[in-house]
């Protein structure tokens, strides 16, 4: 896609509640680091541009645009894993960090989503990186913000009551929204990396799961809301067959994200989630 074609776009817009855009950075902020969503100045990169705007943000758009945004990124995360093992860069491969790569800038993406969709019962009607900055760092979620418009329409008032909100058909706006749009475009990006589209969807799936565990364990209040719309979206395409909880309310996703391969010896250890573990998966 050209930059002028992601400058036409239409720019998210949001369903639901009118609620203060102040309080709802807040309020994500308050549930972690993976959650803050940051506001920008009129002065930032256009969507779809590849310059770097005030203050370091970037468009998210690069890194589905085939430049060099996202290898680089891999290319230093694999360097990173192999430094880690006290190996040589090529001890890696590099479908290893790509998955790697993929399951973090999707997990800090989905977090602010799911929570506005589990606090305040809001979607947007559509996502694509290009509605969304970013700032390229490592070692930590990644700050990202809303470009102005975006922000205006983060408080469109319409009916956003979370315990009003039918728990199915917001999984399903959620799912076309957020997993068929961005997260979706990250994923097509990763994949010429050589991750299988198997892989990418266990990704998803887990990252789903860390958030909705994350705002389960910060709002003890909104605990079962945000595990009935991680289940109803786990039974959703794109994410479907990508992971499921048990009777006992335990996630295990269907596939492995491949971090143990960056080990030496291709040796390392598992996550508390992945389908080699043979260790019991703890309640989500």
């Amino acid at each position: 896609m050209t930059a002028g074609a992601a400058r036409d776009r239409p720019p998210a817009r949001w369903q639901g509640g009118g609620v203060d855009e102040v309080e709802v950075r807040t309020a994500l902020a308050q549930l972690g680091p993976f959650f803050a969503v940051e506001a920008i100045g009129a002065g930032g990169p256009a969507p779809g541009d590849g310059t770097t705007g005030p203050d370091g943000w970037r468009s998210m758009a690069e890194l589905a645009d085939g430049g060099d945004a996202l290898t680089a990124r891999v290319a230093r995360v694999r360097e990173l894993l192999a430094q880690g093992g006290g190996q040589p860069e090529q001890a890696v491969e590099v479908r290893v960090a790509a998955s790697v790569v993929h399951l973090g800038l999707v997990a800090r993406l989905v977090a602010p989503f799911l929570a506005l969709a589990v606090l305040h019962g809001r979607v947007p009607e559509r996502l694509r990186l290009a509605d969304l900055r970013w700032r390229p760092a490592l070692g930590g979620p990644y700050p990202l913000a809303l470009p102005p418009a975006g922000d205006d329409a983060l408080c469109a008032a319409e009916d956003g009551d979370p315990h009003g909100a039918d728990p199915a058909a917001l999984a399903d706006r959620f799912a076309t929204a957020v997993f068929a749009g961005a997260v979706r475009e990250i994923g097509d990006a990763c994949g010429r990396f050589r991750v299988s589209p198997h892989v990418l969807r266990g990704n998803a799936a887990s990252a789903l799961n860390g958030a909705a565990s994350m705002i389960a364990a910060a709002r003890p209040d909104a605990a079962a809301r945000a595990r009935t719309l991680a289940g109803l979206l786990l039974e959703r395409d794109p994410l479907r067959g990508g992971g499921l909880h048990t009777a006992a309310g335990a996630f295990r996703r269907s596939s492995c994200c491949l971090i143990y391969r960056a080990a030496p010896g291709r040796a390392g250890a598992l996550c508390g989630d992945c389908v080699l573990s043979r260790a019991p998966v703890r309640p989500a």
